[in-house]
């Protein structure tokens, strides 16, 4: 007897509402008993009511007659069951994946999908394109199993790393316990990225009622801004305090020192009533770099007006991100103004002052308006005015800018001279050059005969066919001799003094200077006279002046050889 289309009819809606609710076990299950009520032609019946195969409908029936118990572990299916895996069916899909994948780029040079986004649906694609049937969801789990995850560009490579990168990391962190122990400040300076100031997109989100987002300018171009905004930040690392000058001019090494004169008045000295000494760690290069001449001679000036002996320890080429006040402060910054336009400098400065963290950092922030013009120059007797010395490690990264200079003792009057050179004795102290005078004396007696045979080679002395062109002690008298140019030699190994400076020193040329350290240079090495590490870096004639006092030696202007 056929079963009537009324009961097909409501067998379909009682199992389209049932089903879902079970798994795979208890549809076959329920769908069996359904077929055996109906009776005769119940399999096929219950099949097309629930949409399902009749084997399906027919294993049901046997596991209810076999009376078989549930299955381990509240399995649906038996070890092996279902469909089998894409990996299963096709054993060469993982490894054609990870070649489209890999880093070692080793599928196809050439595929398409080299230039290409790596979506779940191009690499998908591009396996089936190579006949190897794969879905999306599919190319997901295998990466997922085979370690793969979705990642960004890392910022991690810093290009060819200077060998003393790790020691100066090292160095800096010495110098701030050091003076942290000793209650004086540290900070770390730089200038946060310029900003071009109108209605212009912020980069970030912000909450705000749906729909109503803050509209800006579709295109950024600079002729639409009000200005730009230049932060300088001062990160106080102790305080855990930031002051941000926002400069509307130039990031020029006046703005960046008048940035930490602003600080230091308006809270550096407060903070710090007591304070002989102050580090600053900047980066290499920029407004404050380490290569800047007007940095400083801004911080002399600075120094002489505050009294401050300044220490700047300056980090490795290729690692500003390392600086403090990048972590600390500035990140802390862009988080605040995250996804809102800055229309205007007021909105730049409120919005720099309003930031703060969870570990307790505040932020003063406030405009300046000050004209920084670029392009000035500072020439070699403005940095040898500067009193500055290198520290021992790395003194082009390491010195000190001392508040006064110390002047050379001597009568007062006019400054002497081109032709005034500083007294022989006093620079060849051993203090200076690293070297007893006997030392000294020996090594210059150690060249002469080599250097004499030099200066009969000279090939400046000679014609293009060989001839002489002056007799035996003609021309122009040389201004150094060789003991003179055995200390040039030395005090610029030992003091890794510039040619700037010791051609002041010895009123020579700075060609003079470098033809001279280059000869003597040549002439120790053929006798295996191997120069000990600088114990100083001194850039300029005031620093050495400075590095001089300290140790007891006073230069003055040339009375008598005494060494």
């Amino acid at each position: 007897m056929p079963i009537p289309n009324e009961v097909r009819d409501q067998l379909a809606l009682k199992l389209g509402v049932l089903l879902p609710h079970l798994n795979e076990r208890q549809q076959r299950l329920a769908l069996a008993a359904e077929a055996r009520l109906l009776g005769h032609g119940g399999v096929r019946a219950v099949a097309h009511a629930a949409g399902v195969s009749e084997t399906t409908v027919r294993k049901g029936v046997f596991e209810l007659e076999g009376g078989e118990d549930p299955l381990p572990d509240g399995r649906v299916r038996r070890a092996g069951g279902g469909r089998k895996s894409a990996e299963e069916l096709d054993p060469l899909l993982v490894p054609a994946l990870l070649a489209l994948v890999e880093p070692d780029e080793r599928g196809d040079p050439m595929s398409p999908l080299r230039w290409t986004t790596r979506s779940l649906r191009s690499l998908a694609g591009e396996l089936t394109g190579q006949g190897h049937a794969a879905s999306a969801p599919t190319v997901g789990r295998l990466l997922r199993e085979n370690g793969f995850s979705l990642q960004a560009n890392a910022k991690t490579l810093e290009g060819a790393q200077h060998p003393d990168r790790d020691a100066q990391f090292r160095y800096i962190n010495d110098q701030a316990k050091d003076h942290q122990a000793d209650g004086e400040p540290v900070v770390s300076v730089d200038t946060k990225k310029k900003e071009v100031v109108g209605e212009f997109k912020n980069t970030g989100r912000q909450w705000r009622p749906a729909g109503e987002p803050v509209r800006v300018d579709v295109h950024d171009f600079p002729g639409d801004a009000l200005g730009k905004a230049l932060p300088y930040g001062i990160y106080d690392l102790a305080a855990n305090t930031g002051w941000v000058n926002v400069g509307t001019d130039h990031d020029t090494a006046a703005f960046a020192v008048e940035s930490i004169n602003r600080w230091w008045n308006g809270q550096g000295r407060l903070d710090y009533p007591q304070a002989g000494r102050l580090l600053i760690t900047a980066d290499a290069g920029g407004s404050n770099g380490y290569r800047t001449r007007a940095f400083k001679t801004e911080l002399a000036a600075f120094a002489a007006r505050t009294g401050l002996t300044i220490t700047v320890c300056h980090m490795p080429p290729g690692t500003s991100k390392w600086n403090k006040v990048e972590h600390r402060l500035f990140s802390a910054i862009t988080m605040n103004w995250r996804g809102r336009p800055l229309n205007s400098h007021e909105v730049v400065v409120q919005s720099i002052a309003a930031t703060t963290t969870r570990t307790g950092l505040t932020v003063h922030a406030e405009l300046d308006t000050g004209a920084y013009p670029t392009g000035m120059k500072v020439s070699d007797a403005e940095l040898n005015a500067v009193p500055v010395t290198g520290h021992a490690f790395q003194g082009s990264w390491n010195y000190t800018v001392h508040p006064h200079p110390a002047s050379p003792a001597g009568p007062t009057g006019p400054t002497p001279g081109p032709t005034a050179v500083f007294d022989r004795g006093a620079l060849s102290h051993p203090a200076l050059t690293g070297m007893t005078c006997t030392a000294l004396t020996e090594l210059t007696e150690t060249l002469t005969i080599d250097w004499r045979t030099l200066q009969k080679q000279d090939p400046a002395a000679r014609r293009d066919g060989g001839e002489r062109r002056r007799a035996p002690g003609g021309g122009r008298k040389a201004k150094l001799d060789l003991a003179d140019r055995v200390l040039v030699t030395v005090l610029q190994q030992n003091l890794a003094l510039p040619p700037t400076v010791l051609a002041h020193l010895f009123a020579v040329s700075k060609d003079t200077i470098r033809h001279t350290t280059s000869e003597i240079r040549r002439l120790m090495d053929q006798h295996a006279h191997t120069p000990r590490p600088p114990a100083a870096h001194l850039n300029t004639v005031a620093g050495l002046l400075v590095h001089a006092t300290a140790h007891g030696v006073t230069l003055t202007r040339e009375t008598a050889a005494t060494c």
